[in-house]
């Protein structure tokens, strides 16, 4: 009898221990890596979300891993415990564009991740020098490409740099468009918007939400954004596909998990994320990013982040750009 009560007390504690594990386990927070500096709009959209969704999840820490084009963060993410806990940002550049541009990639954007939701489209615009746009007399991106072709190897264009998305936006277009315009690579975005505010640079492909407060001041004349469809932060804006069929090339991102994590811990996440990007109050928060969210069940992430990553491999090829 006395053994009974042993073994029925030794089962009570061992269950007693799993349940406290369990709710440990439970209350560790999630640490969601962002593979790029802090105040970036990256960084000021996870930052939201992350406390969104608390209710939900519990704590999620936004932990920032800058560094090689995002590489550095991005790699935490493929190789940490596919348990939930570490989760992290795939963005244009670490899942799409990187793995054309880098000789060596310490993970595989297609097979080491697990994705749980894109979260955020942020249309790229054509701009141009308000001045040399009135001079040039170019409204249009059919003004454009015809000035172009009048006047061979005349027009440059400036970007943050090569492999950069204004650089590979800039091939891209004068690919489809037949036309010659010379590549002029600057150290960051930054630096290539001043050239363009200046005057040494007659174009430039650049994130919507930079480009903004110069569209809007008139020192930039702002041309066509480069999304399929309008966009709903700037509507009077047409696509350059509008022109150049099929022309699409922005910037997005989204969540991810290592690959192997479970089924129903990607299903929780997910579930708790989309209900956090369909909010209207997040919906209002992103519009003065001018950030456009993009709910998805994994699935439709996946097969977004598959194509990106094939339509990538022929612009960056294109560019001939090699970052090593």
């Amino acid at each position: 009898m006395k053994t009974r009560q042993v073994l029925l007390a030794l089962l009570a504690s061992a269950a007693l221990l799993a349940a406290g594990q369990a709710a440990a386990q439970q209350q560790r927070p999630i640490r969601l890596v962002v593979p790029y500096a802090a105040g970036g709009p990256i960084d000021v959209t996870a930052r939201m979300l992350a406390e969104r969704v608390k209710d939900s999840l519990g704590p999620v820490i936004v932990d920032n891993k800058p560094g090689a084009g995002g590489n550095i963060g991005a790699d935490i993410v493929a190789k940490a415990a596919p348990d939930g806990l570490i989760i992290g940002i795939a963005a244009t550049a670490t899942h799409a564009v990187n793995p054309w541009l880098y000789s060596k990639m310490p993970f595989n954007a297609a097979t080491d991740f697990a994705p749980i939701t894109q979260m955020v489209r942020v249309p790229n615009v054509l701009v141009m020098n308000a001045e040399t746009a009135q001079r040039l007399k170019i409204d249009t991106v059919a003004d454009l490409i015809r000035y172009a072709k009048a006047n061979p190897a005349k027009l440059n264009y400036g970007s943050g740099g090569n492999g950069s998305a204004g650089h590979l936006a800039g091939e891209l277009f004068k690919k489809q468009a037949g036309i010659f315009a010379l590549h002029i690579p600057y150290n960051g975005g930054n630096p290539a918007q001043l050239a363009l505010l200046s005057g040494q640079v007659d174009f430039n492909f650049d994130n919507l939400a930079t480009a903004a407060p110069n569209i809007r001041s008139g020192k930039l004349k702002a041309i066509a954004v480069t999304t399929l469809q309008r966009s709903s932060t700037m509507p009077d804006l047409p696509p350059v596909a509008d022109t150049l069929k099929g022309f699409s090339i922005d910037t997005w991102w989204g969540l991810v998990a290592p690959a192997g994590t479970p089924h129903d811990v990607v299903v929780k996440l997910n579930q708790a994320f989309v209900a956090a990007l369909n909010a209207p109050e997040t919906k209002t928060r992103f519009a003065t990013l001018l950030a456009e969210p993009v709910a998805s069940s994994p699935e439709q992430f996946g097969a977004f982040m598959k194509s990106e990553l094939s339509k990538y491999e022929a612009v960056v090829k294109a560019t001939g750009a090699r970052v090593d």
